[in-house]
């Protein structure tokens, strides 16, 4: 099987393109021109933002992986027109050169309310304001109106093998209660979902992807020894950031790196 990766050089995509090509699939990265291209996969040059170069990186391929965005930017044009734009393109690409691969795409657990009464559910009515998870939530709508055979991952905190995002986490969290806790997902554990996704498990489904055990940025941070400062205020956001992942589970995801706890025993963060 034949699958386009984009954001293939990113926090996400270079840890999910090496289990990929060792689970047996072949894989073409998009890649603007002049990027190196992952160890064994192909090139496909080309740019979500121009249409013309992604007919040729579509052609032939049974599967996409878009994992490609922006996130921490303050350029609001830049993150709609990658996020929303750049989804659009992609998908009236695979439409007229591929119309029967699946199309998976990465989406966030930023989407959810912040005061949800629950754990953000799939089919929880979303309305976020801030650029990155509005614009998620849009290419989302355009992927599940395409007519293509979709699925849409949603991830919560991505952490792992060595990419040193949980190691910033402090530099984010400061201002946040301490027993805000937060879902959490390991690298090697996105590959375990976007292997099921890539076998039709997820088809025509919006799916959240967690480990069994949400933390408080309280424990996170004792996780990594930088502590934080006690405090019993009520909480005002108690379901912020943190996912229902009980329809994965009856899909048959099985987190492989069930907590921080664990990744940090087994030296896997």
């Amino acid at each position: 099987m034949t699958v386009l990766i984009t954001g293939a050089t990113g926090l996400v995509g270079e840890r999910l393109v090496p289990r990929l090509i060792d689970a047996g699939f072949a894989c073409r990265a998009l890649l603007r021109a002049g990027k190196p291209c992952p160890g064994g996969a192909t090139a496909a040059t080309g740019d979500l933002l121009d249409p013309s170069t992604l007919s040729d990186a579509v052609r032939g391929v049974s599967a996409i992986v878009h994992l490609a965005a922006v996130f921490r930017s303050q350029d609001t044009d830049l993150i709609w027109k990658s996020n929303r734009d750049g989804t659009r393109n992609l998908i009236a690409a695979v439409k007229a050169n591929a119309p029967d691969a699946r199309f998976i795409m990465a989406s966030t657990s930023h989407v959810y309310n912040m005061d949800s009464p629950h754990p953000g559910r799939e089919d929880d009515v979303v309305d976020p304001k801030h650029p990155y998870p509005a614009s998620k939530v849009a290419a989302e709508k355009d992927l599940r109106e395409s007519g293509l055979n979709w699925s849409v991952i949603r991830f919560p905190f991505v952490y792992g093998d060595g990419d040193g995002h949980l190691e910033s986490l402090p530099d984010h969290v400061g201002s946040w209660h301490p027993a805000q806790r937060m879902s959490t997902i390991h690298h090697r554990d996105i590959a375990t979902a976007v292997k099921l996704a890539l076998d039709g498990v997820f088809d025509r489904r919006v799916v959240n992807v967690t480990d069994d055990a949400p933390l408080s940025v309280f424990e996170l941070a004792g996780v990594l020894d930088t502590g934080m400062a006690a405090n019993s205020d009520p909480l005002s956001h108690p379901w912020y950031l943190h996912v229902d992942g009980s329809l994965a589970r009856a899909l048959g995801f099985r987190p492989t790196v069930r907590s921080v706890y664990q990744a940090h025993q087994e030296g896997l963060i």
